[in-house]
């Protein structure tokens, strides 16, 4: 009924969505067919609907170029599900251990629920999932008065979803992929924070300071008889604890903080091309920073994992508008009923100031952000250039010895709802996928076995 009102242009694009969803839909040929053959690019895609033409708008191309990459995504997880993952027993443990607080909006239900069988994945993925995408898209058209096209948000939303935690499984499902099948490349140990640290003060990173003192002895002050008294050896003696010094925010960043606030960071999500092939001598430019979001935690909270994220413009350092993803976290069958929690970000505040104390936020800049994103780069090339995509933590600090370091890196990484370049990381990932299902079939042909550690 709302396409009436639409210009031609625009019909034909939703028409085009349309037609990719019953293609893809149809064609289980296709889909099964891509266990043993390549992946293939632009205009040589397996599901024919999907091959990119000449005539194609450049909103069109990006689209089908999404769902290839999301589709290929989603077969592979029954691929993974059972094989060995570089932090975890296996890519199942993994999504168990990741997703136990995480729902769909407005369902309540973990969604580690689903990641615990194979069959129950595979029901979700066909019925489930497209009647949730169905269900977002009549949501929207609905608080849009009408306004938004159904058909074009059923097909974004089943096909090419750009929510946060669909681009956090494709990056997971990336990593997860690349790691299996090139045999763990050295890089994926800066996932262990004392191997981090340990590594970056060797290569000279700015890593966050780290006391050396082979342990500690906490006491209580008031309890007796070898009560109240614990011991912690430190991770540079060999222990499992690394003891460091509270850090502290910059002046400039309290500016934007309500009194109490945690440490505050910025996340900034690099991709490596030197991941692709390994056989190459990694480059500089190999290595690109895709995103930054301000974590600007909330009053009381004990770190910014409970904050409000502030995207920043990467070119500029621009800091604009904040949002949440804190009602993807909202757990029990009570965040089902009607208007208990939001279904999407864009019901939620959109805040230009922090919400605890109205703080000015949106408008200011982040100082030298060519710096600060050279730095991640650069950290990047040095630590693990054999990764596809690293999210670093970045603080400012008060202490002026190290006004920023990086406090940590994550390699199954979130963009926490940044903006970037879909283009370029598109590019990205449809080379690694390229290349990763080479691999596969090579794997494939040689009966290659892999074995999960317990």
């Amino acid at each position: 009924m709302n396409t009436v009102c639409m210009n031609q242009h625009y019909h034909k694009l939703i028409n085009e969505n349309l037609a990719v969803a019953i293609d893809v839909i149809g064609s289980t040929k296709h889909i099964a067919s891509g266990r043993t053959s390549p992946y293939l690019l632009n205009n040589e895609s397996t599901i024919s609907s999907l091959k990119i033409k000449s005539t194609d708008s450049e909103k069109t191309s990006l689209f089908k170029q999404h769902a290839r990459i999301h589709l290929f995504s989603l077969s592979s997880v029954f691929y993974l599900y059972n094989k060995p993952h570089y932090r975890k027993g296996s890519y199942r443990d993994d999504m168990i251990d990741n997703l136990r607080n995480v729902a769909i909006p407005g369902t309540g239900i973990p969604l580690s629920i689903v990641a615990r069988s194979r069959i129950l994945g595979l029901l979700f993925l066909l019925t489930t999932y497209p009647a949730a995408s169905y269900a977002a898209a009549i949501h929207k058209w609905i608080i849009s008065r009408c306004k938004s096209s159904i058909s074009e948000e059923y097909a974004t939303r089943l096909l090419a979803p750009d929510d946060w935690f669909q681009y956090w499984r494709l990056n997971c499902n990336v990593v997860g992929l690349h790691a299996l099948l090139n045999d763990t490349p050295k890089g994926y140990e800066m996932e262990n924070k004392w191997t981090f640290l340990d590594g970056g003060s060797k290569l000279g990173v700015p890593v966050s300071p780290y006391l050396e003192t082979p342990g500690l002895v906490i006491k209580h002050r008031n309890e007796e008889g070898g009560m109240g008294i614990y011991f912690y050896k430190n991770a540079t003696a060999g222990g499992d604890w690394i003891i460091q010094e509270t850090i502290s925010n910059s002046d400039w960043v309290n500016t934007m903080l309500p009194k109490n606030a945690p440490l505050s960071t910025f996340r900034v999500i690099t991709q490596s091309k030197a991941s692709i092939n390994l056989d190459k001598t990694p480059k500089d430019e190999d290595v690109t920073a895709l995103s930054c979001v301000f974590r600007a935690g909330r009053e009381g909270a004990a770190t910014d994992h409970d904050s409000i994220l502030f995207d920043v413009d990467v070119k500029t350092g621009l800091i604009k508008g904040g949002t949440t993803n804190a009602h993807w976290y909202r757990l029990g069958l009570h965040e089902a009923l009607p208007g208990r929690c939001p279904w999407r970000s864009s019901d939620t505040e959109r805040h230009t100031t922090h919400p605890d104390g109205d703080i000015p936020v949106s408008g200011n800049s982040v100082p030298d952000i060519k710096g600060v994103l050279a730095l991640v780069e650069h950290s990047h090339m040095k630590m693990c250039p054999d990764v596809p995509l690293a999210g670093w933590d970045v603080v400012f600090s008060a202490d002026p010895k190290v006004p920023i370091c990086l406090l940590e890196v994550n390699l199954s990484c979130n963009f926490f709802r940044g903006s970037f370049d879909k283009k370029v990381y598109f590019d990205f990932v449809d080379e690694s996928f390229a290349k990763i299902q080479a691999l596969r079939l090579t794997a494939d042909a040689e009966k290659k076995k892999f074995t999960v550690k317990k």
